[in-house]
């Protein structure tokens, strides 16, 4: 018996030691972390009794984000500041949110939440500086490049496809020359409003909503423009033309009998054209996007050569982008001696993935010359007094190709809209749009097609580079017939008749870099 009282009492002196450690871990060693969590709801609601900077659109008066003042606060300060979204869904992929209660920031709320928080100054006045007077703390505001009526205009686009068509997908729109993001938008959505609810049982079911698939799989809380990646079937054929031109000239002339099948010596099953016979020199190739002819073409120039120039244009490699959660488009690595697997990488099957931004700065990249500006989303931020605070400043990346390259590419995809694919999604040609559609057929058991188009405009002297993707079609979709119409809604808003020359002629100008 006393040996039973003594192990008890061993074991009630060793649980209070453990209550007593656990005790002075929080109230000490972790008492500052648990004092400034954001899971803290004192924490939290203190945040919101102070403004928040604004966001703005690119013109300077469009307001994408906002702090407004509801009432009394619960706490020393005299207003409670919640935060509101006025364009409500249509910018969600953009700005994310700001979760005053259980979720944190998403989007360019998170990626420049330092400086819309309330944040310290340096000495404005002689008493600060040298008395150490207190310096009232400052909040800045940040302007996009988004250009409002472009972005309304590419969600119009995406979401009236006609009647039977799956909508979910995506559409980027960047200016070459800058890299500037003038459009992002991503169906499903949500609506960030109500996830800075200040009642957290309706936060977290708005929460619970935005993170529930819908009907084609995807999570309105996850853009699909930069959150997720699809085979981009034939727009990649833009990126094998490139190596041709860039890294192996002699395969510049390449030519390729006509025919409706490539064989490979390790494969049992052929790649064939769907559309017939084809082949020819790219000239003839691309337009009519023969995919046996650009299978032989990405086995001759070799994985090396075909991987190396989709990283030039961005693959395998996360963008530079000011904005979260940007997934990384994937040129995988091939075994040896895989000319088959490599033919429908060349393609752009198999396992070759791209992000709708990824593909827009494939676009972007032939369309300035050969050099891939890093997209980007601030153009300038200001402090609440109206100071300029920081500007955005051109980011290239390395050369993706030649200016002769790009030239090059850019009179095949031209082709593509004069008498390849794109002839009839009706491209105005005032537009003297280049462009190159894309259908991967990732699923066919299922039936299911991802439908793309890539393009810019003018092709002399571009203005705006563009990738549309709207996955998830029936097997019998394309993108022409899918994602054409939307590239054609989207360039003539940017690109209103009268607003560019007429004149298709050549040479273009290459661009400097």
């Amino acid at each position: 018996m006393r040996r039973r009282i003594r192990w008890l009492g061993v074991f009630m002196v060793l649980c209070f030691g453990l209550i007593a450690v656990q005790l002075v871990n929080i109230q000490f060693v972790k008492a500052h972390q648990l004092a400034n969590s954001p899971y803290n709801p004192r924490v939290a609601v203190l945040k919101y009794d102070n403004p928040r900077g604004a966001i703005y659109a690119a013109d300077g008066t469009t307001v994408l984000a906002q702090s407004v003042a509801t009432g009394p606060g619960q706490y020393k300060y005299p207003y409670h500041y919640i935060r509101q979204y006025p364009q409500g869904p249509l910018y969600a992929g953009i700005t994310g949110y700001d979760s005053p209660l259980y979720y944190g920031t998403a989007g360019i709320e998170e990626e420049y939440n330092s400086q819309l928080n309330a944040h310290s100054q340096g000495a404005q006045t002689l008493a600060q500086l040298i008395f150490g007077e207190k310096v009232p703390s400052i909040t800045d505001d940040v302007t996009l490049t988004v250009q409002p009526s472009l972005q309304q205009a590419a969600w119009n686009a995406l979401t009236t496809l006609p009647p039977g068509v799956n909508k979910d997908g995506a559409v980027v729109v960047l200016q070459p020359s800058s890299g500037d993001i003038e459009a992002m938008v991503s169906n499903p959505t949500y609506d960030p409003n109500a996830l800075v609810n200040p009642n957290l049982a309706a936060e977290q079911l708005a929460y619970l909503s935005y993170n529930t698939k819908d009907h084609e799989g995807f999570f309105p809380l996850q853009p699909i423009a930069t959150g997720y990646s699809f085979a981009p079937g034939s727009t990649f054929k833009v990126i094998t033309s490139t190596a041709a031109y860039n890294l192996a000239p002699v395969l510049a002339n390449f030519d390729y009998p006509v025919q409706q099948c490539q064989k490979f010596t390790d494969s049992n099953v052929p790649l064939c054209d769907q559309g017939g016979a084809c082949g020819g020199t790219m000239t003839s190739m691309l337009p009519a996007s023969c995919d046996p002819g650009y299978g032989e073409l990405g086995v001759q120039e070799g994985a090396p050569v075909l991987e190396k120039q989709a990283e030039l244009f961005g693959y395998n490699s996360v963008p530079g982008i000011d904005l979260p959660g940007v997934v990384t488009s994937v040129f995988p690595t091939l075994p040896a001696n895989s000319d088959a697997l490599l033919a429908y990488s060349a393609i752009g099957q198999y396992n070759v993935a791209a992000t709708a931004l990824q593909n827009a700065m494939v676009a972007s990249g032939i369309a300035d010359g050969g050099v891939v500006m890093t997209p980007h989303l601030m153009s300038q931020i200001r402090n609440s007094q109206g100071d300029l605070v920081e500007t955005y400043t051109p980011k290239p990346l390395p050369r993706a190709a030649t200016p002769q390259a790009a030239t090059q590419v850019t009179a095949l995809m031209e082709g593509v809209v004069k008498n390849g694919t794109a002839s009839g999604v009706g491209f105005p040609s005032y537009l003297c749009a280049a462009v190159k559609t894309g259908t991967a057929q990732t699923s066919p058991s299922q039936h299911v097609t991802e439908t793309w188009m890539i393009g810019f405009a003018p092709a002399n002297n571009p203005q705006v580079a563009v990738a549309v993707v709207v996955p998830e079609q029936s097997i019998a979709s394309d993108g022409a017939s899918v994602a054409g119409p939307i590239m054609k809604a989207v360039l003539e808003a940017a690109l209103p008749p009268g607003s560019i020359s007429s004149s298709c002629a050549y040479p273009r100008t290459a661009a400097p870099g």
